[in-house]
């Protein structure tokens, strides 16, 4: 699967400001924010194990569903009316579509790439290769890495995921990410980088970009 990178459109850093309003957020997280961090996805659903699309790739944000992962037939019976986000997988990680979440979730400073024509965020962070080889090599010389987990990123973004976002708005709360969110320009070249995992917070790490408001909404 080819992927590659890009950097989101100032338009989608101003509309996610104010995205989380009225879904239940405590110090600027949206209470849902969590549960779909922590939900175990692509699992076959219990309440339609012999139906061909029952794998459990869906999310409500409008309730607590028990469980909260679930399928498709399930948002058919159960959250027809409710604000539902498609979960998809890149290289065995859970990914979410940028367009889906842009308006209910600030996005600002998570490194995008393009998988399949649409861009994309992945939910939590993912190992790095360690040692020799391409991948370590590659994200040994990549001048920006991920703040919390330090992944080699592509682009002089923050974070390498939406779960290392929210580790970083509770560890330093809003005032942090409203002056240091970074938003890369991304020129379109091939795949992702990979490599060896550093330590979080590397020295001497090149930023650009205008700084946004909100680690991810109020």
């Amino acid at each position: 699967m080819m992927m590659r990178r890009v950097a989101p459109p100032e338009a989608a850093d101003e509309r996610a400001t104010g995205a989380a309003a009225g879904s239940g957020s405590a110090g600027g997280v949206p209470g849902w924010l969590e549960a779909l961090l922590g939900t175990r996805f692509f699992l076959a659903c219990a309440a339609h194990p012999g139906s061909p699309r029952n794998e459990t790739n869906m999310f409500c944000i409008d309730c607590r569903a028990t469980p909260a992962a679930f399928c498709y037939y399930c948002r058919s019976h159960r959250h027809a009316s409710h604000r539902v986000i498609q979960i998809r997988r890149s290289s065995y990680h859970d990914v979410v579509r940028v367009t889906e979440v842009e308006d209910v979730l600030d996005i600002a400073g998570v490194q995008t790439y393009v998988i399949n024509s649409a861009r994309v965020l992945f939910l939590n962070e993912r190992p790095q290769p360690r040692g020799a080889g391409a991948a370590a090599g590659k994200a040994a010389a990549s001048p920006y890495n991920c703040e919390i987990c330090g992944r080699a990123l592509l682009d002089p973004f923050r974070f390498c995921s939406l779960g290392c976002k929210l580790v970083d708005t509770k560890m330093h709360g809003h005032e942090a990410a409203t002056g240091n969110a970074v938003g890369g320009v991304g020129d379109g070249g091939e795949a992702e980088a990979g490599g060896s995992k550093h330590g979080a917070r590397p020295q001497g790490r090149r930023r650009k970009g205008t700084p946004h408001r909100a680690p991810f909404g109020s």
